[in-house]
């Protein structure tokens, strides 16, 4: 379900936290859907425990989990497209910013813009 690469440079549990933000975004974890225990996820995954501990810790610090001692984690969905929303629009005015940079006019970013979406 969940998939990192040991090779990146990004960190494992920044890893599985962008995989949890991305995979509740999709519907793919639906909202209140129990994760995996931190000791089953890390063996499924071939990673230490204190990696999915990590993630999950700073997931629920987000809001994108809720846990409850003894029961287990829980995805929060509203939040996690919060998260994802928020990202992707950071990444579109570095991306603008990028751009003017570079020296293309408002007109030619709109122009590019507008492209990339009608292609949807």
């Amino acid at each position: 379900m969940f998939r990192i690469d040991p090779q990146s440079r990004t960190p494992l549990y920044q890893q599985l936290y962008e995989e949890v933000v991305r995979l509740s975004s999709l519907g793919a974890l639906a909202d209140g859907e129990r994760l995996p225990s931190v000791r089953q996820l890390a063996a499924a995954l071939g990673v230490n425990p204190n990696t999915v501990q990590k993630a999950y810790q700073r997931l629920e610090l987000d809001g994108v989990l809720r846990s409850t001692a003894g029961v287990g984690s829980f995805v929060v969905r509203e939040k996690a497209l919060e998260k994802s929303r928020g990202a992707a629009l950071e990444a579109l005015r570095k991306a603008v910013q990028n751009a003017q940079e570079k020296g293309l006019s408002k007109e030619e970013i709109r122009k590019a813009v507008e492209d990339s979406i009608g292609g949807m």
